[in-house]
């Protein structure tokens, strides 16, 4: 299934039904009196979060939703049917914005998370509704109200527990599809990676959800290399799994280069949990590993660990670590909360 994390859409509520005119005309009652029925209304639009999608892809091939009118109002005082509601399944995790893309209307973040966006127009009155004392045959009714019309931005922020962050070809893509069961395009070049992947980590202690965002490169804070929408998937991540290329030249330049960019773009991403990892061990010697090692520890105060993809060395220790550090965040969490709740004095 193809990846899509942005598109845009027109949804409209149902318009409601008119109301009816109509008159009681039964055997021996010869001034029978109006009974036309009102109009149903109209069907509201409503978004819902699905637990089995991922993507917004469905919305590329569709992009107009409506919802169903209300139908008319009918004599015997029988009021029109409702227009069925438009249910519109999400991603868990997407916002929706308006057509300037400049204000949030909301953000689904809960599996099953319900939002009525639009709501259907009122059904209009039968004549039934116009006798007065004065009016005993009205012969007026309402035609029921238009329903609402919008253009919306759907945004998709993955949600998961860790974020894979690293420079082109640092071997993401061979981590995700060591340790989870997800298949992504696996090559030995840079920017094979073109849009998030995410895969499931199944552990004895706990599973977890870990997401693999394409390359960044310089200035993807600001948008190169569409690096915003990349680095956007990790803003919900509870810890960052930070991969580096044992090969690389230069370590300490490809460690602050991802840590300039992470800090530069902030929605508190330099604040989240670190996990430094030396990848592709299998390719380098030993003595190489050493010295990798040390001079990453001379700049920065993070224990790196080396892994690697292909033979599998030190992916089971990288679990065990990426698991406590989950243990870490939720308690911290839990004593954030507990802190908020006490009561002031």
């Amino acid at each position: 299934m193809k990846f899509l994390d942005e598109a845009k859409i027109f949804i409209r509520s149902g318009n409601g039904g008119p109301g009816c005119i109509s008159f009681r005309r039964e055997a021996n009652v010869p001034l029978g009196g109006p009974d036309g029925g009102n109009g149903g209304a109209g069907g509201n639009v409503i978004f819902k979060v699905a637990n089995n999608l991922n993507t917004l892809i469905d919305f590329r091939y569709k992009q107009h939703f409506k919802a169903k009118s209300g139908l008319p109002g009918m004599g015997r005082n029988r009021t029109g049917q409702t227009g069925k509601d438009l249910i519109i399944y999400v991603p868990q995790g997407t916002q929706i914005f308006t057509n300037d893309k400049k204000s949030l209307i909301a953000d689904l973040k809960e599996i099953d998370q319900e939002l009525l966006l639009l709501k259907g127009g009122n059904g209009g009155r039968g004549n039934t509704s116009f006798k007065s004392s004065t009016n005993r045959a009205p012969r007026n009714f309402e035609k029921g109200n238009e329903g609402q019309e919008l253009w919306v931005w759907l945004r998709l922020k993955l949600i998961a527990d860790v974020g894979i962050v690293g420079l082109p070809n640092a071997g993401k893509s061979s981590l995700l599809s060591k340790i989870t069961a997800a298949k992504p395009k696996v090559a030995d070049y840079p920017f094979t990676t073109l849009a998030p992947q995410i895969g499931v980590v199944y552990d004895k202690v706990k599973d977890f959800v870990i997401a693999d965002i394409p390359g960044l490169i310089e200035g993807a804070h600001s948008g190169v290399g569409l690096g915003t929408k990349f680095l956007g998937h990790i803003e919900r991540c509870s810890i960052l799994l930070h991969l580096i290329d044992g090969n690389c030249k230069n370590i300490i330049n490809s460690y602050f280069s991802i840590r300039k960019e992470i800090n530069l773009y902030g929605c508190e991403l330099d604040k989240k949990i670190e996990i430094v990892v030396i990848s592709k061990s299998d390719s380098i010697t030993e003595k190489r590993i050493e010295s990798q090692i040390n001079d990453l520890m001379s700049k920065i105060k993070i224990q790196p660990l080396v892994i690697s993809s292909l033979t599998g060395q030190g992916c089971q220790k990288l679990i065990n670590k990426i698991n406590e550090a989950l243990f870490e965040v939720k308690k911290n969490n839990v004593n954030e909360k507990e802190v908020k709740n006490e009561p002031l004095v």
